[in-house]
């Protein structure tokens, strides 16, 4: 399932200002069925009910097909509301019994056909009415998930610490809608942080790490005055995390995260600070083309008890030069994973370099995450293996 993520100007969604990829999504019944924003779900069954009496009148008595009107309550319950199945069952009982009787005694269908389009818009009504209970709990499971998700990935102001920044999330599981993917921006006295990273795993699990993370980023990202400290409250918490876990019991206790801390200094307005922690590099987009900045992969989030006695834990803090017209993307592994019909990997370097070469413009971040938000989904046919995050940030 996409999920857009505000960016850029009166808070919008991407998917507002820029077309979807072709990527099929399970629509409700009455989304599909809806004309003008008017529900036509009674055309069809009404149609079958017409169609059905009007070629029972005109043909040989050899060849009745009144009794076939029982197919119109099925197929009201299959796309109406049980009110309207109950309607379409009553109407083709009037339709039976007004077509029925125009034929001579010796040729009508009778009773027992009857009996049956009855007993067959009850049935239909009953198993529309568990059909419309079973949306509407799935309706509210969405909406729990979305407001789970929200809550951990909290919606961020335009713009937000100095920064333009615009984001996407795309969910593998189109009726999870959650995952593990996170970021965040958060401004403070020592300049604008921002964390994107990704939990191992799905489900719950994830978003309950994804949520620690967040939040000890948004206390330590304001208060510390060092991003390195930034970077080992997050991995002292996520191992805090791991113990809390696993002292419940649970099975998901070794779960890690991949990460990039970003910092901006307020004392260097063309530079940003950079922590990796296995995560996929950064690229910088601007007028000079496409970079990918040199981070030295250190362990992900969590995983700092592996390192022998003597070897730094965490990644170090590396500056770069970032001037303001340049853009930072920053992507999850859903995206350099996304595989294509023949296995292909998506290219996102020689992508976001190709469309820069045509129109440096795209270099802008909602521009720039509305590229690769469409590219992954044509070259993945749609069919994403892992939640997918994108995000870009570029200074105001």
């Amino acid at each position: 399932m996409t999920r857009p993520v505000t960016g850029g100007g009166g808070g919008q969604s991407l998917l507002h200002r820029y077309p979807r990829a072709g990527r099929r999504e399970v629509l409700p019944r009455y989304q599909m069925l809806r004309v003008g924003g008017r529900s036509v779900a009674w055309v069809p069954p009404l149609l079958l009910l017409f169609g059905i009496a009007v070629v029972d009148a005109n043909t040989s008595g050899d060849f009745r097909i009144i009794s076939w009107i029982v197919l119109v309550p099925g197929i009201a319950a299959a796309i109406c509301g049980a009110w309207g199945t109950a309607a379409f069952t009553v109407l083709s009982l009037l339709a039976y019994l007004v077509v029925d009787n125009a034929w001579p005694d010796e040729l009508r269908a009778g009773l027992p056909d009857f009996i049956l389009i009855g007993l067959g818009g009850l049935l239909a009504t009953a198993v529309c009415a568990v059909r419309v209970r079973g949306e509407e709990h799935v309706v509210r499971i969405r909406s729990i998930a979305e407001t789970i998700r929200r809550t951990v990935v909290r919606p961020l102001p335009e713009p937000w610490g100095g920064l333009e920044h615009a984001g996407v999330y795309l969910a593998a599981d189109t009726e999870a809608r959650v995952g593990g993917d996170f970021y965040d921006i958060q401004p403070g006295p020592h300049g604008t942080r921002v964390l994107v990273g990704d939990v191992q795993g799905k489900g719950l699990g994830a978003v309950e790490a994804a949520a620690v993370l967040l939040g000890t980023f948004r206390e330590a990202g304001y208060h510390e005055p060092d991003l390195a400290t930034v970077a080992e409250r997050l991995e002292v918490r996520i191992r805090r995390h791991r113990e809390h876990v696993a002292a419940l019991g649970h099975a998901d206790s070794d779960r890690f995260a991949t990460a990039v801390l970003l910092g901006f200094p307020p004392d260097a307005t063309d530079a940003v600070d950079v922590v990796n922690f296995g995560h996929d590099p950064p690229l910088i987009a601007g007028p000079n083309g496409v970079r990918t900045l040199p981070t030295t992969g250190g362990l992900p989030l969590g995983l700092g008890d592996l390192v022998p006695p003597g070897v730094p834990t965490l990644p170090p803090v590396r500056r770069f030069p970032f001037s303001a017209d340049e853009t930072l993307l920053l992507t999850t592994d859903g995206v350099t994973e996304a595989r294509g019909p023949d296995g292909a990997f998506y290219a996102l370097t020689a992508e976001v370099t190709r469309a820069l070469s045509t129109d440096p413009g795209t270099a802008g971040p909602r521009r720039l995450v509305a590229l690769v938000r469409d590219g992954v989904l044509r070259h993945s046919r749609g069919r994403l293996a892992d939640d997918t995050t994108v995000f870009a940030v570029r200074r105001t």
